[in-house]
């Protein structure tokens, strides 16, 4: 099917996380050129792709950007001419670690850095304690860039669950929100579909969430199901559990119709209430 101007092919990589970095970027790459081969655009890997999930992991794996992992991905977005949002590493800066994700142009430039803004600190009593802020620091900056497509807002897991990031984003013109992320058994079933559907109909715009796949083993078992939604909530693509490549048409024409249909941007009661940008 050849795509219109309006449309362009988006994929998801489900990747399978090793304790091995290189073993993990390699493979991450691999998988890059299989999407790029299928007509894919733009390319998300998922979060913490080149490190096991976990507060005890993020010293150990850590790289500074650019580094040795987001070298790779550079050179591989320039390979294949796509945009690469390359999920998102432990970050070493100034002494600091952080949850970072590098987006990279099809000529390999680093377009864009994000650093999560929500540490992920939660405590279900008999299911899942986790602190993010142990070792990790928030970022404190929001991140958009610019594609021959759309512009594309940055979020990393948790974010999701703040409706004024995407808010925010959407305020800023952006119509496809990416969010690299590692729901757990817990939270992954309860939610993680509900919050992209939920900031795709809020907003009117194309939500994409890319996932670990899932490994039992791990010490933090991640849900899996890699997801794009479409600004009517509905679920377009959505990986199982295992290492995939999710594929999905993102068609801006559809948007457009569906914001003008419902046009809630205009109907805003500015004069009442606003989620405003605090920093630039």
């Amino acid at each position: 099917m050849a795509l219109s101007e309006s449309t362009f092919r988006m994929a998801l990589i489900q990747l399978q996380i090793s304790s091995v970095k290189s073993d993990n970027v390699t493979r991450a790459c691999s998988f890059i050129r299989e999407a790029a081969t299928q007509g894919a655009k733009i390319v998300s890997l998922p979060e913490c792709f080149n490190s096991p999930y976990g507060t005890k992991y993020f010293p150990e794996y850590a790289e500074k950007i650019p580094g040795e992992s987001t070298q790779k991905l550079s050179e591989v977005a320039k390979e294949c001419s796509i945009y690469l949002i390359g999920g998102s590493i432990p970050e070493e800066d100034a002494g600091k670690l952080y949850n970072t994700c590098a987006v990279f142009g099809p000529d390999g430039t680093l377009l864009a850095k994000y650093r999560k803004i929500h540490l992920f600190d939660i405590d279900v009593p008999g299911k899942i304690t986790f602190q993010e802020s142990e070792t990790l620091s928030a970022g404190d900056s929001f991140s958009t860039f610019d594609t021959p497509y759309c512009r594309v807002g940055l979020g990393i897991c948790y974010d999701m669950r703040f409706a004024e990031l995407a808010q925010i984003y959407a305020q800023r013109g952006c119509q496809l929100l990416v969010y690299p992320g590692a729901f757990n058994l817990t939270t992954g079933p309860a939610h993680w579909e509900l919050l992209q559907r939920s900031r795709a109909v809020d907003n009117q715009v194309y939500v994409a969430t890319a996932s670990p796949a899932r490994d039992d083993k791990a010490a933090y078992v991640a849900w899996g199901h890699s997801t794009v939604v479409n600004p009517w909530g509905e679920v377009l693509a959505k990986a199982g559990t295992e290492e995939a490549i999710v594929y999905s048409d993102i068609d801006l024409k559809k948007l457009a119709e569906i914001r003008q249909q419902i046009p809630v941007f205009r109907q805003k009661r500015a004069d009442l209430y606003a989620v405003e940008m605090k920093k630039p």
